[in-house]
């Protein structure tokens, strides 16, 4: 997706040497899932100019039915042809502004809720830099979660389905302007993680989203099926997202300092501490499922208790131990958001979380390098080490009374995001699940 100089004229003029007959239309829903409609080459012009217009309505947490009509327009520089579909009658796609009929910014669209943060940033002279890893399962197929290989972490012997669903993804994001830093097999059984090169956190939130689509799609090509479910196996390894981020002020790393014992400047530390103080208020964006707090346990490499360290991976936000000469590569993990939440939100609330540490000065404790998940309960209190919360409903809790929260997201998407969350647990917590037979019913 490098084309970040494109214009809406040199789009049509691409389109037409790749011999592209439809595009999709994409964006996001209050979830994050993808969604859009197919418009044919003729509409193009008319679709980067004026935008398409589509009934919202329909669509989780956007509009009233009463106010429903919005415009979809095209971002010329996420234009990218899908190279896994038939290019004798080539497909294309972009991802879209969503605006008002009168042209006023969608207060739902989740990429605008990015857009705003990172302009405040802009105004600094910052740029907000991110590299998440993706994790993912591949299932015999959508209704189980048989696996399709017995390898573990960084295993290169497993010639399986897995596998090749891998090469063939990273060889269609290649081609289609995605840069992969690397890849490997995961600690469960057909787990596996593609790593995306770091980008500019508005790239980035793209390319997650297109990145899903692409592993899916190519799954399903190989007659599989691909998950980033956080927790689809009892006792295993969960799917995390865990986000390197950093702060550039012009070429510069502002996390970067060669005088501190760590290498980390007083902005860095300032802003681990902002996304360590903030962490339970956006763990309802980060980790958005009921599933997701199944991954949020001890044991299973998820990160629980706030926390922070070089070499531990029990913390909840790691820095990679500096590689001299690599000053660039300063950078801060965030190691709780799974694969399945909205990119956008996430990175918004991530990036505020870390930019309110830093201006308000937020002062941060020394690294907790001890595996965390083996202390017992009086040493985690002796330390005063909280953990993130335990359920969707804990979650929920606490992000109704965040003002970190309701500033980022707005008041659209804050109240339809808490709603439709509710509405969530509502549902699961009514059911009866397998558990409470097999334990409660010889019993009771």
């Amino acid at each position: 997706m490098n084309n970040s100089g494109m214009k809406n004229e040199d789009v049509i003029k691409l389109a037409a040497e790749k011999n592209v007959k439809f595009i999709r239309l994409w964006f996001a829903d209050i979830t994050g899932q993808m969604k859009g409609f197919t418009i044919t080459i003729d509409e193009m012009k008319h679709a980067l100019e004026d935008g398409m217009g589509f009934d919202g309505s329909s669509i989780k947490g956007f509009a009233r039915i009463d106010e429903s009509d919005m415009v979809a327009i095209a971002d010329p520089s996420t234009f990218m042809v899908l190279p896994y579909r038939p290019q004798d009658k080539a497909v294309a796609g972009m991802l879209c502004d969503l605006v008002n009929p009168d042209r006023t910014p969608y207060e739902g669209d989740s990429r605008y809720i990015l857009k705003k943060q990172l302009a405040k940033l802009k105004r600094l002279g910052y740029t907000y830099y991110v590299g998440p890893e993706l994790e993912f399962f591949i299932f015999k197929d959508e209704k189980s979660t048989q696996t399709i290989d017995e390898g573990g972490y960084f295993d290169i012997t497993t010639l399986d389905a897995g596998n090749e669903v891998r090469r063939e993804t990273i060889l269609t994001l290649e081609e289609m302007g995605i840069d992969v830093e690397y890849s490997h097999h995961e600690a469960a059984p057909s787990q596996h993680e593609i790593d995306l090169r770091y980008t500019d956190g508005m790239t980035m939130a793209d390319i997650v989203m297109v990145y899903r689509m692409v592993v899916k799609e190519i799954a399903q090509l190989k007659g599989v099926y691909a998950s980033f479910m956080p927790k689809p196996i009892f006792g295993v390894n969960g799917s995390g997202m865990h986000t390197h981020q950093s702060i550039f002020k012009g070429d510069k790393n502002l996390f970067f300092d060669p005088a501190d014992k760590y290498h980390l400047s007083r902005e860095a530390k300032a802003y681990i501490a902002g996304i360590l103080e903030h962490s339970k208020e956006i763990t309802l964006v980060c980790n958005q499922w009921v599933n997701s707090y199944k991954r949020l346990v001890p044991g299973y490499e998820a990160p629980v208790y706030i926390c922070w360290a070089r070499r531990n991976r029990s913390s909840l936000v790691r820095v990679p131990m500096y590689q001299p000469g690599k000053e660039k590569s300063t950078r801060i993990e965030f190691r709780s958001p799974d694969p399945a939440c909205n990119p956008y939100l996430a990175f918004a609330c991530m990036v505020a979380a870390g930019m309110k540490g830093i201006n308000d000065k937020y002062p941060l404790r020394e690294p907790l390098e001890r595996d965390v998940y083996h202390l017992s309960l009086d040493e985690t209190k002796e330390l005063k080490i909280e953990c993130l919360p335990g359920s969707l409903v804990e979650a929920i809790e606490v992000a109704e009374s965040s003002k970190l929260l309701k500033d980022v997201l707005g008041p659209h998407v804050f109240n339809n995001l808490i709603m439709s969350k509710r509405i969530e647990w509502d549902e699961y917590r009514k059911q009866v699940h397998d558990y409470e037979l097999k334990t409660y019913l010889p019993l009771l």
